[in-house]
């Protein structure tokens, strides 16, 4: 839990110790947790090796006894003489094992416990973060549903173009989700831990201890079964740091799918398009200096953090590049930073894109607004098309089409309502063709969506199949 005491903000916190994120990812990444997971590695290698008669059943129970006894603040006092954390927290765990605590850490480098900790906290972050997308993916599957029918004002280049419906539009964002689960899964399911390989990477140590390389191997297998985990085939000192890379990869993949939503939502409640609104608080306050505001500040917070998010794995791919021989340092600091506050932000990223989508708000008397301002700029290619059919010169009618709109664009741009419709069902060129009536209908927008739609509800059914996936217990 995060500690929200006063005394708690009288030194620099991370906006991620407290404002962004939730408790569940805060407590995977904590310190105590980690030193948690780092005693649970030493836990297993004991085991592993009590089979090999090298530790005995009474000291592998001590090492078990005292797994839950982090003590942060003694170990933090050792590494203040040593400069070494893990080695603090192993004189830690050592010290309060009279039994056990001599055999710990028999054979291993540090990599080989905190790599294999780090490969436990990467795969149950990206679970958290694969719940919360398939929460999204489910929430959004209903708004396609809900409005799969509803038509709206399409925009290329920022610009009116032709109708589509608001379905549909959602279905854009909940198709590049979809992708994003792809990448999350697969990312998730090529997590491995260093395994148990010594130094270098040779497992020269664990041959040595147990007298053959196939020894060795039975060792690390049998610690990898006891955390669940796999282990790449080959290492330096540690994993490889491209695991990183991939994994931020796609973490900010996720980001820029929700940057667009949101900055798409941004620009849909500006005045004076203002179909789409975000929630906003009874007694929430938009501006300091003007009380009448209602910022989109939610998706302001989108925006922001999924910009920062996409910058962190330009640090990962340094540290997979520069990670020089069998291992270089300079890795290690900048890790303690982008692998907890990656994983934060995208979780909060989820969590607000989550309220957004379930508390849209849709102005129908805007998106019908903006409907008859300049749904009828776009319907004309569909008279356009009737024209010709009906045996007109297509290039004549696009010249006289094209003459009408011009001066219809004056209209709308002066505040003026569009006469468009009236004008070309008045014009002789295009009556001699069809009837004014048939041209007005023509000119009406609202059924001009194409298979939109079909297309969203299909979208949405194959969404919600996979939210349901991705929600599942123990589905990554």
């Amino acid at each position: 839990m995060n500690d929200n005491t006063p005394a708690a903000f009288e030194s620099y916190l991370s906006p991620f110790s407290w404002r962004y994120g939730s408790d569940a990812m805060r407590a995977l990444w904590s310190e105590r947790h980690k030193r948690w997971l780092w005693r649970k590695v030493w836990l297993a290698l004991a085991e592993a090796q009590q089979t090999f008669g090298l530790v005995s059943a009474e000291q592998v129970e001590d090492l078990r006894l005292h797994l839950d006894a982090v003590d942060i603040a003694w170990a933090h006092q050792i590494e203040a003489d040593i400069r070494h954390d893990l080695m603090a927290e192993l004189e830690v765990y050592a010290s309060q094992c009279p039994v056990g605590g001599g055999i710990l850490h028999l054979g291993a480098t540090s990599a080989d416990i905190e790599d294999n900790a780090d490969a436990l906290r990467l795969r149950a972050a990206l679970d958290i973060i694969l719940e919360r997308l398939g929460s999204l993916l489910a929430d959004l599957a209903v708004q396609i549903e809900r409005w799969a029918d509803v038509s709206c004002m399409a925009f290329t280049h920022l610009q009116p173009a032709e109708p589509t419906t608001i379905g549909y539009r959602l279905a854009q964002y909940a198709q590049d989700l979809a992708i994003d689960a792809a990448e999350l899964q697969r990312a998730r399911a090529g997590v491995r831990g260093k395994g148990l390989k010594g130094a270098v990477g040779t497992s020269a140590s664990y041959v040595q201890l147990l007298g053959s390389t196939q020894a060795a191997r039975q060792l690390e297998e049998r610690v990898l079964h006891a955390l669940n985990l796999e282990a790449f085939p080959v290492s330096t000192q540690t994993y490889p740091r491209k695991q990183d890379w991939l994994v931020l990869n796609a973490l900010a993949g996720l980001a820029g799918s929700l940057y667009r939503f949101a900055f798409d939502l941004r620009l849909l409640q500006a005045r004076p398009l203002g179909e789409w609104n975000e929630p906003f608080g009874e007694r929430q306050v938009g501006s300091s200096a003007m009380p009448f505001k209602r910022n989109p500040v939610n998706a302001e917070n989108i925006n922001s953090l999924a910009r920062w998010l996409a910058a962190l794995p330009r640090v990962a791919w340094d540290n997979a590049a520069h990670s020089l021989l069998e291992r270089t340092l300079d890795d290690s600091g900048n890790r303690r930073l982008i692998l907890p506050e990656a994983f934060l932000a995208a979780d909060e990223l989820l969590l607000r894109a989550a309220r957004l989508v379930r508390e849209l708000h849709i102005d129908k008397l805007a998106v019908e607004r903006n409907l008859q301002a300049y749904g009828v700029f776009a319907a004309s290619e569909q008279l356009l098309m009737e024209l010709v059919k009906a045996g007109a010169n297509r290039q004549v009618m696009h010249d006289i089409i094209r003459e009408h709109s011009m001066l219809a664009w004056v209209a709308v741009t002066a505040g003026r309502p569009n006469p468009l419709a009236s004008s070309l069902s008045q014009d002789d060129r295009v009556t001699s063709y069809l009837p004014a009536e048939r041209v007005r209908a023509l000119l009406q927008t609202s059924g001009y969506v194409g298979d939109a739609p079909e297309r969203a509800r299909e979208l949405a059914k194959r969404i919600r199949q996979l939210a349901k996936v991705l929600r599942a217990p123990g589905s990554a």
